[in-house]
C-alpha cells in the first residue's frame, strides 16, 4: 500500500546521511514506494481548521553528504491530505516544539503522526523517566540550592543537566569536592527558567552509555556509546564512540516494566538510555541511532518501524 509521508525535521541539507535515523527512515519509505515530502516546522501555518506546510517533494539516495537528496518545487499543503507524518525535528524541547505538537495535534490519528504530538507533549524525555524511579539512579529535579547541595554531599560525584536538553549539551560533571557548582547553578539559573536535573554519577559510564531502541513496546537492539576520553558525556554528538552490544537480561527487565507505558501512550519509535543497571533517560522526540545498529550488524530498525506505521495504515 503506498502512502503518502510527509517529515518534519530539520533541514534535510544539514543532516549527516551515514547517521540520521530520519533519513534512514526515508530511505526505507522510498524503499516501499510511498510518497515523501519534505518540511521543516518554522513553515507550519494553521487557518481555520486547516493545518499546513511549505513541503517540497524529496527523493533520498543512499550518498554522502551533499548528494543524498533532491528536492521538488515548494508548495503549501493541506497536511491533513497526508497519511503519515513523522515528526523529527530536534529538540530543545520548548514552546515552539510544545506549540508544533499542538498543531500537529489536530490531524492525528485521521493523518497519523509519529509519535502522536500529544503524548511527545506530555512525556519530555528527562520527565517521562521519573516515573520509573526504582529503575534510576538517585535523581533531584529541582532549582533549589540547598537541595543541590544536600544532594550532592550525599552522593558525592554527581550529573547536573538541564531538564530539556538533547545530544549531552549542557551535562555538566561535578565532582565531591568541587568548588564550581555554584558557579554552574548561577549560570542555569540565567539560562533555564525550568528545573534542573542532578543525578549520581554512575561510574559505570566509562564502559558505555547504551541507547536501546523500542520498536511498538518491543526492545529490538542496542547500541553502545562509550566517552571520549576526559570526556564524561558519551552521546555522539560529542565524541562517544558506537558499538553494537546484545541486550542484557537488565537491559531487557528495563523495557519490559516500561513498555506498558509506551504501549499506552501508542509510542512507536522509542530509545531509552542505560548505564549499568540504571534507566537514565526515554527518548521520545527524535532517537537516534538506528544507521550505526544496521552499520555493526544490527537489525534494519527502519523496517520495523514501517512495518509497526503500516499496521495502523492498513
Amino acid at each position: 500500500m503506498m502512502l503518502k509521508v510527509a517529515v518534519q525535521m530539520d533541514h534535510v541539507a544539514t543532516i549527516n546521511p551515514r547517521g540520521d535515523s530520519s533519513f534512514a527512515m526515508m530511505l526505507e519509505a522510498q524503499a516501499r514506494g510511498h510518497q515523501l515530502l519534505h518540511y521543516t516546522p518554522d513553515t507550519l501555518a494553521l487557518r481555520g481548521d486547516v493545518v499546513s506546510a511549505l513541503a517540497q517533494p524529496i527523493t533520498v539516495t543512499d550518498a554522502p553528504k551533499g548528494e543524498h537528496f533532491t528536492l521538488g518545487e515548494a508548495k503549501r499543503v493541506d497536511l491533513s491530505s497526508q497519511d503519515v507524518i513523522l515528526m523529527r525535528q530536534d529538540p530543545p524541547f520548548d514552546m515552539n516544539y510544545i506549540t508544533i505538537t499542538h498543531l500537529l495535534e489536530r490531524l492525528h490519528p485521521r493523518t497519523l503522526v509519529v509519535n502522536p504530538p500529544a503524548a511527545v507533549r506530555n512525556a519530555p524525555e528527562k520527565i517521562l523517566v521519573t516515573e520509573f524511579p526504582e529503575l534510576m539512579p538517585p535523581t533531584l529535579v529541582t532549582r533549589d540550592r540547598g537541595m543541590i547541595y544536600d544532594f550532592r554531599k550525599e552522593h558525592g560525584n554527581i550529573i547536573v543537566k538541564p531538564l530539556y536538553g538533547n545530544g549531552g549539551a549542557g551535562v555538566f560533571f561535578i565532582q565531591e569536592g568541587d568548588h564550581n557548582l555554584a558557579s554552574l547553578l548561577e549560570l542555569f539559573e540565567n539560562n533555564y527558567r525550568e528545573p534542573f536535573m542532578i543525578q549520581k554519577y554512575l561510574p559505570d559510564v566509562r564502559k558505555g552509555d547504551k541507547r536501546i531502541i523500542i520498536i511498538d513496546g518491543e526492545a529490538v537492539a542496542g547500541l553502545n556509546r562509550i566517552p571520549a576520553d576526559g570526556e564524561a558525556r558519551s552521546n555522539m554528538h560529542v565524541g562517544g564512540r558506537p558499538e553494537f552490544i546484545e541486550l542484557t537480561e537488565r537491559d531487557r527487565e528495563i523495557c519490559a516494566v516500561i513498555a506498558p507505558a509506551l504501549k499506552e501512550r501508542d509510542m512507536i519509535f522509542v530509545g531509552i538510555d542505560v548505564i549499568g543497571d540504571y534507566l537514565t533517560e526515554i527518548n521520545v522526540t527524535s532517537p537516534t541511532g538506528i544507521r550505526e545498529i544496521k552499520r555493526f550488524g544490527g537489525p534494519d530498525i527502519a523496517v520495523l518501524i514501517w512495518d509497526a506505521i503500516a499496521k495502523r495504515r492498513a
